[in-house]
């Protein structure tokens, strides 16, 4: 390796997170910082999914940074939600706004990430040849970035071309060719609606049929924009103090509390409006904790399915037969896709996959499905994909694939236990919310911890054993409060074949999440301990006044919200 470079605090990621962390750890607290990403641009997760019909599942008001309130007043919009290409562009302008770019290596993956005990320096290495030490190292390498290729036998013989959503090359032309798509995540469902009209033949292999509601996109008047910059104070204190934090009141009415005719009628008021969030989480309080409540949304999604889809066929092989109870998914028209005369569902949880052969799929049953291009909407390895790909070596060299061999654990969903100075936005067992404000709080809390081992000249600060255990013990309770444990889902890593199943989420919301953090603050960041002289010391004494607040409890068919403040004490 070549020159050795010093940072005070080394970024990895051009996303939502490394771009304000990069802005708060140089310009709030004065750091030399260098922000690494092996990408030609800033933009993160939405510089590589640039594939047909990629669009945001948040209300654009609210899919953007909340700190800068000139910016919030500058930047207009003009649909109700935010697509690829806007998101791109949003974030090139705040890279711009912030005069990041200096401070910004493009093109520039990190390869190798060791902690140096006996300098209490991180040494990084990149796939350019450079080495760099840092005192702290701020991973933004995003929950939905690690792109997951399943390893189908005879993929390396086809002979028309492949591509992954997650990885989507420009210029690709699919008029008229006859397509394959194998998943119906969000991404599938996007992709398979975008080019349904464009493509000769699409041919979609299903595994798991998914619940889907209307997304309700399309444009906003200048008045709604005008009404939306005038009250943002309030709309972000909501946000803020909220459970999914998507711009809009939870509620807190049970669902068997109303008779079926109301129940029906609310649940076509937000099929009406759209949205994914809003449908699970602002028609009633306990769809996602209630197996009756969860029964009734099954039921009026499936007969929305029936009533759209015009095989009885194709519309039961696109019921699903599990709770609602993943991530809540919303479309662009995705059900009715299905009564074009140019595209065929394949069942392949029931005949699956026997191979990728040189003309397209074989499927067990024996017949080949001719294809130009083959698609893998696929998903990710979430949460931990992008570390593990990463060689990544805390305290006694432990590499963090061995750490998390038994699935990925943190402390806050920020540090985890023998890494010291290396802070993760974003990382195991982080809030289970609408990600840009849910990222705000996480880098402004990791940058004042960061603040307060300068401010006392400590020389490192890490997670202890203890803590990561009991938050851990604390989000799998939480889970497990909810429905959805019982569902297969890439949140409880269920698309990775050989994955252990693990909670990745702190699922009571954004709220109770920031009252966490701010009791580990006010407590003298309990559970993290320093090294000074080799022995463990507290970061800080405690504010007069504290109260810790006992982790138990259990809760019956409860808000999310309420899941939380259980949890808590």
């Amino acid at each position: 390796m070549r020159d050795t470079n010093h940072y005070d605090a080394i970024v990895v990621g051009a996303g939502f997170g490394g771009l304000y962390a990069l802005r708060k750890l140089r310009d709030d607290l004065r750091l030399k910082v260098r922000l690494f990403d092996k990408a030609s641009g800033v933009g993160g997760t939405w510089h590589w999914n640039r594939y047909p019909g990629a669009l945001s599942d948040t209300e654009t008001f609210v899919y953007c940074y909340s700190n800068d309130k000139d910016l919030l007043q500058e930047w207009d919009f003009n649909t109700r939600y935010i697509t690829q290409p806007q998101v791109l562009r949003y974030l090139e302008y705040v890279a711009d706004r912030w005069n990041l770019r200096d401070d910004i290596q493009l093109n520039t993956g990190v390869t190798k990430a060791h902690f140096d005990e006996s300098a209490n320096l991180w040494e990084v290495a990149t796939d350019t040849g450079e080495s760099y030490t840092a005192k702290f190292i701020v991973t933004a390498l995003g929950l939905l970035s690690a792109t997951n290729v399943p390893d189908f036998k005879g993929l390396q013989s086809f002979q028309g071309d492949w591509y992954h959503t997650g990885n989507w090359p420009q210029g690709v032309s699919l008029e008229g060719k006859r397509v394959g798509v194998i998943g119906t995540g969000s991404t599938g469902i996007q992709v398979i609606t975008a080019i349904a009209p464009e493509v000769g033949h699409l041919t979609v292999f299903q595994r798991s049929p998914q619940y889907s509601v209307p997304v309700g996109n399309g444009p906003v008047s200048p008045t709604y924009v005008k009404l939306v910059k005038t009250y943002y104070d309030e709309i972000w204190d909501q946000v803020k103090d909220s459970t999914v934090a998507f711009g809009f009141r939870e509620s807190s009415v049970p669902a068997m509390s109303v008779s079926e005719e109301e129940r029906k009628a609310i649940f076509q008021k937000a099929w009406d409006l759209g949205g994914g969030f809003r449908f699970m989480f602002e028609t009633f309080a306990d769809i996602a904790t209630n197996e009756e409540a969860n029964k009734c949304a099954q039921d009026f999604i499936k007969a929305k399915i029936a009533e759209i889809v015009k095989n009885p066929a194709t519309a039961l092989k696109l019921m699903p037969k599990d709770l609602y109870a993943k991530r809540p998914l919303c479309d662009s028209g995705y059900y009715a896709t299905y009564n074009r005369d140019n595209v065929e569902l394949v069942d392949v949880k029931e005949n699956p996959i026997a191979e990728i052969t040189p003309q397209g799929v074989r499927t067990e049953d024996d017949v080949e499905h001719a294809l130009d291009v083959l698609i893998f909407a696929t998903g990710f390895e979430a949460v931990d994909g992008n570390y593990t790909r990463v060689d990544i070596r805390g305290r006694g060299g432990e590499p963090i694939k061995e750490h998390w061999s038994n699935g990925p654990t943190s402390y806050l969903g920020i540090a985890t236990v023998g890494f010291p100075n290396m802070f993760m936005i974003l990382g195991p067992n982080g809030p289970f919310t609408n990600l840009p404000p849910s990222i705000e709080t996480q880098v402004e809390w990791i940058c004042d911890l960061i603040k307060e081992v300068h401010s006392a000249g400590l020389p490192v600060v890490e997670a202890t054993r203890e803590a990561e255990d009991g938050w851990t013990n604390t989000c799998r309770e939480i889970a497990n409060m909810t429905l959805f444990p019982k569902a297969e889902s890439w949140i409880f890593g269920a698309n990775t074949p050989g994955r252990p199943n693990t909670v990745m989420f702190y699922m009571a919301g954004l709220g109770e999440y920031r009252r966490q953090l701010n009791d580990v603050a006010d407590n003298g960041y309990a559970g993290f301990v320093s090294r000074k002289g080799g022995a463990p010391t507290a970061v800080r004494a405690a504010r007069a006044g504290f109260r810790q607040r006992p982790l138990h409890g259990s809760v019956q068919h409860a808000s999310p919200a309420e899941l939380g403040r259980a949890s808590a004490g």
